[in-house]
């Protein structure tokens, strides 16, 4: 399979999770892609400001892989500062928030998948 780069599905998403700005969201995988095992891959752009609000995991887990930017992700109520390089994983069962907090755009590749 191949899939062209104009091809993904782009959101631009407002109060993600109840979070602050806009989030941009680039699916590189449809649903049928998964095979059921998951449900999304792809990359999100979030401006400095702006973030994912605070939410729980419930029967699939979270992977970001950071690009570029700067992060304030919370897992589990503690805050971690990321940076591009930086993998942070949220298991099923728990909850994680994630924001822009540099000068420049988050940018960071993101899986989900099922339990």
């Amino acid at each position: 399979m191949i899939r062209k780069s104009e091809e993904y599905k782009v959101e631009n998403i407002k109060g993600l999770k109840d979070g602050k700005g806009e989030v941009t969201v680039i699916n590189f995988f449809q649903p049928e892609d998964f095979n059921g095992k998951g449900r999304l891959y792809g990359k999100s752009i979030i401006k400095p400001g702006s973030s994912i609000g605070y939410h729980k995991h419930v029967g699939d887990q979270e992977a970001y892989y950071i690009l570029k930017g700067k992060a304030l992700y919370n897992i589990n109520g503690k805050d971690v500062t990321l940076e591009p390089g930086d993998l942070a994983i949220c298991k099923d069962g728990d909850s994680h928030s994630i924001e822009s907090i540099g000068n420049e755009d988050l940018e960071y590749i993101m899986l989900i998948l099922y339990v």
